[in-house]
């Protein structure tokens, strides 16, 4: 559950969209390790947030259902971001004065939803705001992507084809989309997941052709999803189970273990997460939809 009143009264609250691999294709691999992919990405209403507010000190605090797994003292990408950002502002003379950041975790851990990537994205936006600070955009791009691979596409939070490492966003016309986010509450490994693919040069995602979204959708994949179905059963149960409700379309997002579902309407996800969490009460289900282009806010998000 969220909790309203750790937010209450801070300065500045940022959302922190889920961000979902509607497609994802893995095409490649660089020298360096990193593998080339070409993804299909979408946000939803639902997701963590950020509140932000001016302190004597920096100070780091966590609420939400998900919040007691993570430390207020370790190292984490929202402490990074700030640093990092500050690092950036103060050579060319912005103040950055003392920050108490918190963070309303409402998305599991390690889950393919891009979580710790969002919260650092909506640290950046909601620092720029608070300390009334600019960077050149490139700049502020670079930054993001020294983060992590998916903090570039989570700054933008707003449909998008990702490809590169995630880095080379183009934007699309993606309508709102009713959801299911589905999660068995088990970690799944990401470098495992890809360790485990059968292959690592895989045809692009091909998106032309189709009469509308919903048939460009089922034309698609994600090449993670057969991995790590083998590596974590339960995910293999949870699509089987978000399949019962009568959604146009189940997938794996990321490199798992959450899972989503479509449905024609709000009323329909929201009663299939109904029965879905009163089936499986132990696993996390929520009904909420995706975020139109023109839309880049979220608040507590469910339908």
């Amino acid at each position: 559950m969220a909790d309203a009143d750790a937010l209450s009264g801070l300065a500045v609250v940022e959302p922190a969209p889920a961000k979902i691999n509607l497609a994802l294709a893995v095409t490649g691999r660089r020298e360096d390790g990193y593998h080339l992919l070409d993804s299909l990405v979408t946000f939803t209403a639902f997701g963590d947030r950020i509140g932000l507010a001016p302190a004597a000190e920096d100070r780091f605090t966590l609420s939400g259902r998900f919040g007691e797994a993570l430390s207020a003292d370790a190292d984490n990408l929202v402490t990074r971001a700030r640093d990092r950002l500050r690092a950036a502002l103060a050579p060319i003379g912005q103040a950055t004065p003392p920050v108490h950041i918190h963070l309303e975790k409402n998305l599991p851990i390690a889950s393919g939803i891009g979580g710790g990537s969002a919260d650092a994205a909506a640290t950046l936006r909601g620092l720029l705001s608070l300390w009334r600070a600019v960077l050149p955009g490139d700049t502020l791009e670079a930054l993001a992507l020294g983060l992590g691979a998916d903090v570039p596409m989570c700054l933008a939070s707003r449909p998008l084809l990702a490809r590169g490492i995630g880095e080379a966003i183009t934007p699309v016309a993606l309508p709102a989309l009713p959801m299911v986010l589905a999660n068995p509450l088990v970690g799944v490994s990401t470098p495992a997941v890809f360790k485990a693919l059968a292959s690592r040069n895989n045809p692009p995602l091909a998106l032309a052709g189709a009469a509308g979204w919903a048939e460009a959708l089922a034309g698609l994949r994600n090449d993670l999803e057969p991995p790590a179905r083998t590596l974590c059963p339960e995910i293999v149960a949870l699509s089987e189970s978000l399949a019962t409700t009568g959604p146009g379309l189940v997938r794996m997002s990321g490199s798992g273990a959450t899972c989503f579902a479509l449905y024609d309407t709000d009323t329909a996800a929201r009663g299939a997460a109904a029965a879905l969490a009163r089936r499986h009460p132990h696993w996390f289900f929520t009904a909420t939809r995706t975020l139109e282009a023109k839309g880049k806010g979220a608040d507590d998000g469910a339908c």
